[in-house]
């Protein structure tokens, strides 16, 4: 089978003139050599195909694959993740992980804890700051501190010790910078003081699974408080993973992030992150329908090597799972003819 690999590869963006801080979700060469070196270990062909715009070339000059093994991320707009997926759709090519929509509603951190809340899925209280004029408003705060961040970004950009507020000035503060900043809304929600966990998961829908629940600790050195942008950059120095084996924090964990996972329709693999409130209960914080997969940076691959599964085994487990659910699409489709 012939599999066409599509990936933001940083190095491309930092030699356009892109920062370190816009390119932080894109992929490191190394993961991109590992990716490749997995998927033939396990007897497929790979074509490195690269970004959308080397895709766009590729599709307008006849190529094709069997499958496309996507982890773009996207540079602009909060629609980014999807824009490779749609892309593929509409050339009726088949790819791994989400569709379209779930990656632009998971992307949209405020429209996927609206989605996750009216499934009864527990996450922090919210709201959203749009422009200036929302801080003028008359909000009523359950409780502080608040925890401010970009609407629709990942990997930590735009967290830092200041994303805490303890109050409307520090509220104003932060929420204003993110506007001015990042150019998009800034999501307001109640911190969560607790520990925090990242749940693996492989498989789609009914057949979805949790592989592990991994906490994340933050050591003497770390920023503090938060899983921040410079904590995931320098994890390995600034941060402890534990795969955790208390039985009713794994049962809660998987339970809380199964649900959400198939309530956002998230496909093949991917993370649900979470944390306990101030009771002690564990609350979903975010969905990541497309997971990191740097084999020993990324947190769903460490989860993953902490587990006892290899790196191939995770590669193996993601194609996999999208053949399954394609021929089983397919058969549907023909049974209902």
């Amino acid at each position: 089978m012939m599999i066409g690999l599509v990936y933001d590869l940083r190095k491309d963006y930092l030699e356009m003139g892109y920062s370190e801080e816009d390119t932080a979700e894109f992929d490191s060469e190394e993961t991109i050599q590992q990716l490749t070196l997995a998927l033939e270990s396990l007897g497929y062909e790979v074509d490195q195909v690269g970004n959308i715009l080397n895709l766009v070339s590729r599709l307008a000059a006849g190529q094709r694959w069997d499958l496309v093994f996507n982890i773009t991320e996207g540079l602009k707009g909060r629609s980014r993740e999807a824009q490779v997926p749609a892309l593929l759709e509409a050339y009726g090519i088949p790819y791994t992980f989400s569709d379209p929509l779930t990656l632009s509603l998971s992307l949209d951190k405020a429209l996927a804890k609206r989605v996750l809340r009216d499934a009864g899925i527990p996450t922090p209280w919210f709201f959203v700051v749009e422009s200036p004029d929302d801080l003028e408003k008359d909000i009523h705060v359950p409780s502080w501190p608040l925890f401010v961040k970009p609407l629709s970004e990942g990997t930590g950009k735009g967290v830092d010790e200041h994303s805490i507020v303890r109050d409307m000035r520090e509220l104003n503060e932060r929420a204003l910078f993110i506007l001015e900043h990042f150019r998009q809304p800034a999501l307001v929600e109640i911190y969560l003081p607790g520990r925090e966990f990242t749940v693996g998961i492989l498989g789609t829908g009914n057949a979805a699974r949790a592989i592990g629940t991994l906490e994340v600790r933050l050591l003497e050195n770390a920023e503090r408080e938060v899983y921040s942008y410079v904590n995931k950059e320098r994890c390995e120095e600034l941060v402890e993973y534990i795969l955790i084996k208390e039985p009713a924090i794994v049962e809660e964990a998987s339970r809380i992030a199964l649900d959400a996972y198939r309530v956002l329709g998230c496909r093949d693999a991917g993370r649900v992150d979470l944390r306990t409130n101030a009771g002690g209960s564990l609350e979903c914080i975010e969905v990541n329908p497309l997971a990191g997969l740097n084999p020993t940076h990324s947190d769903l691959p460490i989860l993953c090597t902490k587990a006892g599964m290899s790196y191939p085994l995770l590669i193996s487990s993601i194609v996999e799972s999208a053949v399954d659910r394609i021929v089983g699409s397919m058969r549907s489709h023909l049974i209902n003819q």
